[in-house]
């Protein structure tokens, strides 16, 4: 799979009986800055193309500087594009339409000092032109839900920082929007914060939310996304499941253990056949224990490794090795850590700029 691929379906795994619900294509967006040099044009995305279907935990990964919050602004309604398109459930980007079924948790909400949970989920409801009775109901639900129930009149200078992300995830949550938009849900959070906020986030994916959140976090995104995409220098790179991102058609290193048959052969005389077979072969350093024991190969298996891009190059070493009359005890492919994938990502965006 390479990273096009990725970018251009990104709909592997996926349930393609969902329903669009984020649709992004082709967007750009320049921003004009002045300073004592002049007038300055900064890209800040760069063709952006993406899909999140309903029901999906989606997140948006990427270095400072990426493009993630001049994306999400897009979406919001907050800026405009330069060119290319955005919508939300069929309806343009920032359209009250649209805007109508989302809910938004900013990276640093701000809450008055003077309000308790419940009177903040009052005044945000109020902004959403809800009615007195809906606000108190949905204000109970939604205390209930985020585990402030029985907290919920003291004041928010009291609260931990988990505490008032918690609150966050309620205020945008108020007028029970389709969608749900979290800009770092975990970011300054001790563990038991982020797990917190997490079980929260798997209740709400439980129930049928479609949430999109951007973090910085890998972690985090790897144990609560069901799909993600990164991001770097305002283009996606890549977007799919993360087992589809790691997945092993990457350049790995696969790892054999065998017992050669070549006749009558030491092990000094199997490993060079070995190497001969394939040049970019590497021994294990266990290796050079056998090699100082007069036993034959047969007697002790042999280790290595060889650089495989795809299990058809698999297939074929394991061809060569049994036309040559060697026995395979075990083959162990590596996969690629999520970290991994997103170093190689932004790193290769680095050169490609």
């Amino acid at each position: 799979m390479s990273s096009q691929a990725c970018v251009v379906d990104g709909e592997s795994g996926q349930d393609s009986s969902n329903p669009v619900v984020i649709h992004i294509a082709d967007l750009k967006k320049k921003y004009t800055t002045w300073s004592f040099r002049g007038r300055r044009v900064v890209e800040a995305l760069r063709g952006a193309t993406l899909q999140v279907r309903a029901g999906e935990v989606f997140g948006l990964l990427g270095p400072n500087g990426a493009g993630k919050t001049t994306l999400i602004k897009i979406l919001l309604g907050v800026v405009r594009s330069s060119s290319g398109s955005a919508s939300l459930f069929g309806s343009p980007a920032g359209s009250i339409a649209a805007r109508m079924r989302v809910g938004y948790l900013p990276e640093s909400l701000r809450v008055d000092r003077h309000h308790s949970a419940r009177s903040a989920l009052r005044y945000y409801a109020r902004m959403s032109q809800m009615s007195g009775a809906e606000i108190e109901r949905r204000s109970d639900e939604l205390l209930e839900l985020v585990g402030l129930r029985g907290r919920d009149r003291e004041l928010v200078p009291q609260f931990s920082k988990g505490m008032y992300q918690r609150l966050g995830l309620a205020q945008a949550l108020m007028h029970d929007p389709d969608l749900l938009v979290l800009d770092e849900p975990t970011d300054g959070l001790d563990p038991v914060g982020r797990n917190e906020v997490r079980k929260v986030i798997d209740r709400l994916r439980e129930s049928g939310k479609t949430i999109f959140l951007n973090s910085h976090i890998l972690q985090e995104v790897e144990q609560i996304c069901s799909r993600v995409a990164i991001m770097s220098h305002g283009k996606i790179r890549v977007a799919g499941r993360i087992d589809e991102l790691t997945q092993f058609d990457r350049c790995e290193e696969v790892a054999f253990e065998v017992v050669t048959h070549f006749a009558e052969s030491s092990e000094h005389e199997a490993t060079a056949e070995l190497t001969q077979m394939f040049p970019a072969i590497k021994l294990a350093p266990e290796n050079d224990y056998h090699r100082s024991k007069p036993n034959r190969v047969s007697e002790s298996p042999l280790r290595f490794t060889l650089p495989l891009s795809s299990q058809a190059e698999v297939d074929q070493v394991v061809d060569r090795l049994r036309q040559q009359g060697v026995s395979i005890r075990e083959i162990t492919r590596k996969r690629e850590s999520f970290e991994e994938t997103f170093m190689r990502e932004v790193s290769r965006s680095e050169e490609s700029t």
